[in-house]
């Protein structure tokens, strides 16, 4: 049973989106704050924990007993905003075994640095190859941004926030001559100017009197996960708001020296004007939403990714993102002209704080406060054994009763039983007919289980079911 549990694809929880039905379906799970999700162009996937800690989930699902990594000595462990935040792998990666990390320092301050892991396909790094590429202070607790990723180019993308406290006093974000609140670039494979690190000569501002030359992009507020879109290159960047509005900004990869707005502007909508330059050098987001005034009640944009594997055709295209206190995934379609954004269902008990990729284009989510990982599915492309499309088992997570509800006059339920993770049976029911079942899971530990259904006919499917 735990063999099967751990291949077969598990549907769980039903979305539906503009154009198509969306699950996300559990994929790994006991994961302490988990902040981002990368790959290292195989089938692993990299879970960064706040606390200075990288795990490798395999492509089965299973987590690896040893850390990927350990620098918690190095990180910041006061919480919040801080900690290690991003992971990024060089584009040869599996050839020379290079990898770098933003965190916080024990002094409070963002680092960039560079680890090895010898040879390049091991499941462990050492934390003494660290070689530090860039420190920037941070004058406050927040705002730090922290996500890291290489483009198309080959270089090194940094998003920062505008160092914190509230409006961005000291207009950090506007200034070129700071490298908060800005999308910075470097060369990684070269070093000039005493830095461990090169400045592509295309940077828009090298040369500028009053610029850095690593900044590439600024007015951004506390851009909280940023991707490239696989097949187009553009950039997404999803950016925290100040009082109301998260917006979500695209570009393409090649449009340099975009000033994104803030503190000049909170989305669309002026915050704080004074000396602002004019309106037509601002680039706008190419979508946005409220707190109040977008169905349940938001707080913080978490980015994502433009879906463009090849599994699964109907979600091509799509931009997915989610809101960490409305636990809702939100996703962008384009309709030709503009961006239409929906939102699924809320899933309690998740804090969604980062999306991430794997090799092969699938995305999948991450829960800071469940410590689970889910990978977003259609619906269309269910393994189960015979038709589930008229049975709901809702709600899911839950943590004292889930239901299962059956409108099918030919399949019906006949039994459900309730496994635990080492396949255990811990709970049985047996239909006598009724179209609606309800279970108690009062008695039943925080975890993942899984269910089997048995329908009349003698046919079974399996739905993984989360109880927190």
């Amino acid at each position: 049973m735990k063999k099967l549990y751990t291949s077969i694809l598990l549907l769980t929880y039903s979305i539906v989106s503009i154009s198509q039905s969306i699950d996300i379906e559990p994929y790994a799970s006991g994961f302490t704050n988990p902040v981002s999700i990368k790959h290292a162009g195989d089938n692993r996937l990299f879970i960064v924990e706040r606390a200075g800690v990288i795990k490798i989930v395999n492509n089965d699902g299973s987590t690896n007993p040893t850390p990927f990594i350990d620098i918690n000595t190095l990180v910041s462990n006061s919480g919040g905003e801080r900690g290690l935040l991003g992971l990024a792998f060089h584009p040869n990666y599996l050839t020379n075994g290079f990898f770098y990390v933003n965190y916080i320092n024990n002094n409070g301050d963002t680092v960039i640095s560079r680890f090895v892991t010898n040879p390049p396909d091991d499941n462990t790094a050492n934390p003494s190859t660290e070689e530090i590429l860039l420190t920037i202070a941070q004058p406050y607790s927040n705002h730090n941004g922290g996500d890291i990723a290489f483009g198309s180019d080959g270089y090194l993308y940094i998003a920062t926030g505008d160092g914190g406290s509230g409006g961005d006093p000291e207009n950090r974000s506007q200034n070129l001559n700071s490298l908060l609140g800005k999308l910075l670039r470097i060369d990684v494979n070269t070093a000039s100017g005493g830095n461990n690190y090169g400045i592509p000569s295309d940077n828009p501002f090298v040369g500028t009197a009053n610029a850095r030359d690593e900044i590439w992009a600024y007015g951004l507020r506390n851009p909280w996960r940023f991707s490239f879109d696989r097949q187009t290159n553009d950039i997404w960047i999803a950016d925290v708001g100040q009082n109301d509005i998260e917006e979500i900004n695209m570009v393409p990869i090649t449009t340099a020296g975009v000033n994104y707005g803030w503190r000049c502007y909170e989305g669309n909508s002026a915050y704080n004007t004074t000396g602002c330059p004019d309106v037509n050098t601002i680039t706008f987001p190419v979508s946005q939403y409220s707190h109040s005034g977008s169905g349940a009640f938001k707080c913080s944009i978490t980015g994502g990714y433009r879906y463009r594997g090849t599994a699964q055709s109907t979600l091509s295209g799509l931009y997915f993102f989610a809101d960490y206190c409305s636990n809702e995934i939100g996703i962008l379609e384009y309709n030709g002209t503009t961006w239409d954004m929906s939102f699924t269902q809320q899933y309690s008990g998740n804090n969604w704080t980062a999306f991430g990729e794997d090799v092969d284009g699938e995305i999948y989510v991450a829960g800071l406060s469940s410590g689970n990982i889910f990978k977003i599915v259609d619906t269309n492309l269910s393994t189960d054994e015979f038709n589930l499309s008229s049975i709901k088992m809702y709600p899911n997570p839950t943590n004292d009763m889930v239901y299962f509800d059956n409108s099918s006059a030919t399949n019906n339920i006949s039994k459900i039983i309730i496994y635990n993770i080492q396949g255990t049976a811990i709970k049985t029911v047996n239909n006598t007919n009724n179209s609606s079942i309800k279970v108690s899971t009062k008695d039943l530990a925080s975890g993942l289980y899984l269910t089997e259904i048995t329908a009349t006919n003698g046919k079974t499917s399996l739905k993984k079911l989360i109880i927190y």
